[in-house]
């Protein structure tokens, strides 16, 4: 057991180090992640420090999620309100819209 511990204790040591590299991860890199911290976390094996760690290393994978599905969906708006626009002249639905 004290193996996984170690495992853990330099997993955790690892995802703190990398909490400012969150923005280069992708939204699949970002969402794997977190269904990882999310397992360990139900494993309920780590100790209250370490469990502290991975929930708020969960917390910034989620709003990393969130901002991708959040751009997705701007991009997706954005492009059809380009078509409706196209069709109904007048139309502002894309204005405001980010470009990608």
């Amino acid at each position: 057991m004290a193996t996984a511990s170690d495992s853990t204790a330099s997993g955790n040591s690892a995802s703190r180090s990398t909490a400012t590299d969150l923005t280069d991860l992708s939204y699949e890199q970002a969402r794997d992640e977190l269904v990882r911290v999310v397992n360990e976390l139900e494993q309920g094996s780590s100790t209250l420090e370490e469990s502290l760690a991975l929930w708020e290393r969960g917390e910034a994978l989620a709003r990393r999620c969130e901002e991708w599905l959040i751009g997705a969906k701007a991009r997706l708006d954005a492009a059809r309100g380009g078509a409706v626009g196209n069709a109904a002249p007048g139309n502002s639905a894309a204005e405001g819209t980010p470009s990608a």
